[in-house]
């Protein structure tokens, strides 16, 4: 039978670790753990307060509401540097620290953060596989402590080619120069379901492709290897030899579209932050249907 803190071949420091390697490296003086859980505003739970009654040994609680672009009326866009770098230095994470982001659902938000670092020109960071579920099922150890915090520098080169913005989306679908890839449930890429979001329209940006984040991965939670990736990114008719622009409700489920193409290879990929909570808002932009 293979050990608990065994890590597995397809773990990737800057992408997706196994449980048995955050269990085998969980005391490493330079590790960060952060959980990154965040729930639809309507499935009555809250994630702080989740946090606070249970989280891995050490984790500090990334709040994706907080640490974003409060001036913008859209939903938790990418933070200034700025307020990622003072928030990160407050939550003793800095210059020199691996970093594994998890999420309670299983991989739903932490690949958010995982993103949002990859911004910010951090490259040592990954998210557990399998979340906090998996870590709770194999029996691993959970505390209600607050982590001891000292602060540490954190210095922030902003990767701009990792995010889209409307305008540049517009034209991406307007001239099919990228491969959008929306990680939205089949009924609402569709248009047949209303969107969560009130005043929103129903449908997908024309031209877009839908990758639903939950065919990437496992039943319980974990991330489909490479080969099985590809296979569904294919099989949904992505071009994966083009650049991909990565969409969702509002930027967060379509970094699970980004970490997916990080894991195969695919390197020239960005996310649209605004996401469907953007483009579902102005008339003037087309929408498809079907």
């Amino acid at each position: 039978m293979t050990s608990l803190v065994t890590p597995s071949p397809l773990d990737d420091p800057r992408t997706l670790v196994s449980t048995g390697w955050l269990a085998a490296h969980l005391k490493d003086p330079d590790l960060r753990v952060l959980d990154a859980s965040w729930f639809m505003p309507d499935s009555g739970r809250d994630a702080k307060a989740e946090y606070a009654a249970a989280h891995i040994p050490g984790a500090r609680f990334f709040d994706i509401e907080e640490i974003s672009d409060q001036r913008s009326t859209l939903p938790h866009m990418a933070p200034p540097v700025e307020k990622f770098m003072s928030r990160m230095r407050a939550m003793g994470v800095g210059d020199g620290h691996q970093v594994v982001v998890y999420d309670a659902s299983g991989l739903f938000s932490a690949a958010r953060v995982w993103w949002t670092f990859r911004l910010m020109g951090k490259m040592d960071v990954a998210v557990l596989d399998g979340g906090l579920p998996k870590w709770r099922a194999e029996g691993r150890e959970v505390e209600d402590l607050p982590p001891v915090v000292r602060d540490r520098h954190m210095t922030v080169s902003r990767q701009n080619h990792l995010v889209k913005d409307v305008t540049q989306v517009a034209h991406a679908a307007k001239l099919a120069q990228a491969e959008i890839i929306d990680a939205r449930a089949a009924a609402r890429f569709r248009g047949e379901v209303a969107e969560p979001r009130a005043g929103l329209r129903s449908g997908h940006i024309p031209g877009s492709k839908n990758v639903p984040f939950a065919t990437l991965l496992n039943g319980d939670g974990t991330m489909k290897a490479p080969a099985e990736l590809k296979a569904v990114f294919e099989a949904a008719g992505v071009d994966l030899s083009r650049p991909a622009i990565t969409s969702c409700g509002s930027g967060v489920t379509a970094a699970i579209l980004s970490l997916a193409l990080e894991r195969i290879g695919h390197r020239n990929h960005a996310l649209y932050d605004g996401s469907w909570s953007e483009w579902g808002m102005y008339e003037d932009l087309a929408v498809a249907k079907g």
